[in-house]
């Protein structure tokens, strides 16, 4: 998670911000909900959170017990509350495969990871910093002193290469059976056309065989009657459609669409509905996602996502509202509604 950058005042949400302390006491009267996975109809439905390692979330007192304290130790204890994680450290920095080794070691058998791709995957930039010694040393010299460049800035060579290292360290969660899927997030600008529908195949076919899932971040691609043109072409490409719920009302909004295109995997990520925050560019990652939602806004998500859960093998719910203990009580939350008046079970 890539540290928070606010600098100026925000308006604070009672209902939606209440503090750590409010979210743990909500948490306490669902703690363990979303420990295993749930079933409607035989498909599965997991429920976890984009992260376990973010400062806010690692902090003394907000999630992890006393004498949790290092990185072998927080996986074990998140793993034991949940049967799910999106690993976004993948999107600031290639993974290493010693590492996702010991993800794999570090977890029960029945454990999935949903990973980000690097954001040079996708058309967003990086910082040159967290390039690999090798990436570093084989960038062309305009591109020497460059704090961040994008993907479109690197010679091919550098580019293929970017992708073999990527898809080589996930390789041993894909052994495992642990790898439910590579996130492929698209920013705002990334916009419905011709060369960017290859871009989504091009991005599939370097992945391959491993299963991908498409979370676009404009609008557009839903608007003008494109949607189910849209839909049809994701799933005629194998490619999971991410279903979001995330502020709207803003020129790049993407409408809570509920569409199905895979049957092995469906996924819906939650980011908050925090539209003051959304697009402003001075805004860090925390306070942009800093939302915990209430009953009722959870309460409409759950026909959605048992709609979602009787048609795909399995359903995937990332909360990726990263503050504090915030997307951690929401997981647990909607498991216990999904559960309640969904029509869920504890799977077997």
């Amino acid at each position: 998670m890539a540290a928070d950058r606010t600098t100026l005042p925000l308006h604070r949400d009672p209902v939606h911000d209440p503090g750590v302390e409010e979210a743990k006491r909500r948490a306490a009267a669902v703690a363990g909900a979303a420990r295993r996975p749930l079933e409607i109809g035989g498909a599965r439905i997991r429920i976890g959170t984009a992260g376990w390692t973010d400062p806010t979330l690692i902090a003394p007192g907000v999630f992890y017990p006393d004498g949790c304290s290092s990185a072998e130790q927080r996986l074990r204890y998140y793993a034991d509350r949940f049967s799910l994680v999106e690993v976004d450290s993948t999107y600031y920095a290639l993974p290493a495969r010693r590492m996702v080794e010991l993800w794999v070691e570090r977890t029960p058998d029945d454990f999935v990871f949903n990973a980000k791709a690097h954001a040079l995957m996708t058309g967003q930039p990086t910082e040159v910093a967290r390039f690999p010694r090798e990436l570093k040393d084989a960038l062309p010299p305009a591109l020497h002193g460059q704090r961040r460049v994008y993907g479109k800035d690197l010679p091919p060579a550098l580019t293929d290469e970017v992708w073999r290292q990527y898809r080589d360290a996930l390789e041993p969660l894909h052994a495992s059976g642990k790898l439910g899927a590579i996130l492929l997030q698209y920013p705002k600008w990334f916009l419905p056309n011709r060369r960017n529908s290859e871009t989504l195949l091009d991005a599939r076919d370097r992945l391959a065989p491993l299963p991908v899932a498409v979370e676009i971040r404009n609008g557009r691609w839903l608007a003008g009657g494109r949607a189910e043109r849209f839909v049809r072409w994701l799933g005629d490409n194998d490619l999971t459609y991410v279903v979001v719920d995330q502020p709207q009302g803003l020129d790049s909004s993407v409408p809570p669409f509920n569409a199905f295109t895979t049957p092995r995997l469906a996924m819906v990520r939650m980011h908050g509905r925090r539209v003051e925050t959304w697009e402003r560019p001075e805004v860090g990652v925390l306070e942009r996602f800093r939302y915990l939602y209430d009953e009722t806004e959870l309460a409409d998500w759950v026909p959605r996502v048992a709609d979602l859960a009787r048609r795909a093998s399995e359903t995937h719910v990332i909360m990726n509202t990263c503050y504090a203990n915030y997307a951690t009580t929401t997981a647990e939350e909607f498991a216990t509604l999904l559960q309640r008046v969904g029509g869920a079970r504890l799977a077997e």
